[in-house]
């Protein structure tokens, strides 16, 4: 199945949901995420992992004549990775919401699949319009959800959540205009090129004053959908008030936009620029991953506890994808899956929870295990996994984020950040964040000790509905089993098997990352070596066409 019938399959599901009666629209959205997830099934049993290829699957076709704007997909390993754990994730949240939306199930289901096709685009985009589009367009569908879906404070975690992100993105997109620009007026005679290998090539001929700005521009976006320290106040507010669906894409996979965005587009345009800056965003990770553990500790909402350690679990993925090195890259792009797996089964765990007692304050709950066994082992386990025990999959993606960033001091001493600062400076910030990895450990315990065991704790009252939460109450779909559901284990159990699976053999999926992260490596090194000075301007040959983009592109070879 070709990248755009990944994207389009979901968009005509929508549609069906919006034109056929509200009894069918449960079904046909399921269908709408099933049929993707079959065929991204049979794409990743063909795909070229030894190679990583950029191009496989490659698609493109003229959009904005004159331009060079054009319609262009593509899948390397680490997108097709990416959009595998968004296909995964839609059929779950499509089930996960069977008993939970009973009210406007047209609208929920339609925007919910709509997102789904934004988020498969934004990873295969090979066009920087193109890229900016999906990227955008993300912020209405989870609008939608949030504000019609959510809990009592749900308009105003919309409205935050939308300022937030598109005033950052309004700024990626004035630095992706200036390459743009920059390519069209020093290095292809006047003819414009969105491609983003070509305007990758392009960039690195800028000076470095203007690699410095530009990389600061596409980082203002991509920093705040991670979100990096301290632009992360939306996250918890929206992950609390968001439906259970929603923060489970929320975590899953909307947040990995940003961190796809510095690994696939900021660092790559601006490799001079991000390694000068990458000690002091580095601290700033850090700092995230501090604050938010500290955050976490004193919450009694435990959904907000949850919503706040993606906070800090993102700062570590930042921390080992600004190391520059291969283990800590790798790490930093398993870390992607992996929250995306552990962090949104927790939310799901929440969100049946939420179902039952219309409560998620760890001073109304307590000691479910004697009424909820099941629920409670899926409790554990995805805690354990979040936290990162050995032998599940958060562990070695967060000790090769550690280890990389250990590394990646040494090289960081000399910066412009840091300059005079001690060399012994490096081991202190990375036992920092291992210190990080206690205060999670310390939280989530709290977290299980108080939900799942001690004194059996209900709230009185739970069978009434709450009309605040649009579509959650009991009496929206009548009551529901205490303990979980076959539908609510199936919903589970693929993202519990993975999660095993991930951490005790992710050798797979490292070897897979190989080839693109030694690209981007190597990329970083070579702006190392230059001295932050920028590569000669190509010198352009009339009639020379750039075969990436198709758009008459006169460049000459570098």
């Amino acid at each position: 199945m070709t990248l755009g019938l990944l994207i389009l399959i979901p968009l005509l599901a929508a549609a069906l949901v919006a034109a056929l009666p509200a009894a069918r629209a449960r079904g046909t959205a399921l269908a709408g995420t099933l049929v993707p997830l079959a065929g991204v099934i049979v794409a990743a049993w063909r795909f070229p992992w030894a190679t990583g290829e950029a191009e496989a699957y490659a698609w493109s076709a003229e959009w904005v004549r004159g331009l060079g704007v054009r319609l262009s997909l593509g899948a390397d390993a680490v997108s097709m990775l990416l959009i595998m754990l968004t296909a995964l994730l839609g059929p779950i949240c499509v089930a996960g919401s069977f008993t939970a939306v009973r009210e406007r199930e047209r609208t929920f289901y339609g925007w919910l699949l709509v997102l789904q096709a934004a988020m498969t685009g934004v990873f295969a985009a090979r066009d920087a319009v193109l890229f900016y589009v999906f990227f955008e367009f993300t912020l209405i569908p989870m609008y939608v959800l949030i504000s019609r879906f959510g809990s009592t404070n749900r308009k105003a975690a919309a409205t935050k959540f939308f300022l937030y992100t598109f005033t950052g993105s309004v700024i990626t997109l004035a630095g992706v205009a200036y390459v743009a620009w920059f390519h069209q007026a020093r290095i292809s005679a006047g003819v414009w090129s969105f491609d983003l290998a070509t305007l990758t090539r392009a960039a690195l001929s800028m000076s470095a004053s203007e690699q410095r700005w530009v990389f600061l521009a596409l980082l203002a976006g991509f920093a705040v959908k991670v979100p990096l320290f301290p632009l992360h106040t939306w996250l918890p507010l929206a992950h609390t008030e968001a439906p259970t669906a929603g923060s489970v894409v929320l975590a899953g996979v909307l947040l990995k936009l940003g961190t796809y965005g510095i690994y696939m587009i900021a660092i790559p345009f601006c490799p001079g620029a991000a390694s000068a800056l990458a000690p002091g965003l580095s601290v700033l990770a850090v700092l995230g991953i501090l604050v938010a553990g500290l955050v976490c500790w004193v919450q009694t909402d435990v959904k907000k506890l949850v919503a706040y350690s993606s906070v800090a679990h993102l700062g570590f993925c930042v921390l080992g994808l600004l190391a520059f090195n291969t283990i800590g890259v790798t790490g930093s792009i398993l870390y992607m899956i992996n929250h995306g797996l552990s962090t949104g089964a927790l939310f799901l765990c929440i969100g049946m929870i939420y179902e039952r007692y219309h409560t998620r304050s760890m001073k109304e709950l307590g000691g479910l295990a004697r009424v909820m066994p099941v629920w409670a082992t899926f409790m554990v386990f995805f805690s354990m996994a979040s936290v990162g025990l050995p032998g599940l999959n958060g562990f070695v993606s967060e000790f090769m984020c550690l280890m990389g960033s250990f590394q990646a001091w040494s090289a960081w001493k000399d910066s412009s950040v840091l300059a005079g600062t001690p060399g012994e400076l490096g081991p202190y910030v990375t036992a920092l964040a291992g210190v990080g990895m206690i205060v999670a450990a310390m939280y989530i315990l709290m977290m299980v000790g108080n939900v799942v065991w001690g004194p059996l704790k209900e709230p009185g009252g739970h069978e009434d509905h709450h009309p605040d939460a649009a579509g959650h109450g009991h009496g929206a779909h009548g009551a529901l089993p205490k303990d979980l559901s076959a539908r609510e284990i199936g919903v589970l159990l693929p993202l519990a098997a993975a999660c095993v699976f991930l951490g005790v053999y992710p050798k797979p999926v490292m070897r897979a990352l190989e080839r693109p992260v030694e690209g981007l490596v190597r990329s970083v090194q070579e702006a190392r070596e230059r001295g932050g000075q920028p590569r000669p301007l190509p010198v352009p040959r009339a009639g020379e066409v750039d075969r990436q983009s198709g758009a008459g592109v006169r460049e000459g070879r570098q």
